[in-house]
């Protein structure tokens, strides 16, 4: 149980993390800062994180990394459209 909360802190701290990331991006449009190369070997990244927590089942791992994966595929996007 105190493995969870723990879990589920960590996984809110660090998905929240790029919610200024995402919204500055939105807001200037400037991705100059933003590695094309780093985007994508997270996204994957954070895909491999979401299928472990699915096959565990373990539901912190699989909302925080649908929501970081949502937030950096925005980011991503922004990069690859005003890169």
């Amino acid at each position: 149980m105190i493995s969870t909360l723990i879990g589920s802190i960590a996984a809110i701290c660090t998905t929240l993390a790029f919610l200024p990331q995402v919204l500055l991006t939105l807001k200037t449009k400037d991705t100059s800062g933003v590695s094309l190369v780093m985007y994508s070997i997270f996204c994957f990244g954070v895909v491999m994180w979401l299928v472990y927590g699915v096959m565990l089942v373990e539901w912190p791992i699989i909302i925080a990394n649908i929501i970081t994966l949502a937030l950096a595929v925005t980011v991503l996007t922004l990069k690859l459209k005003y890169g």
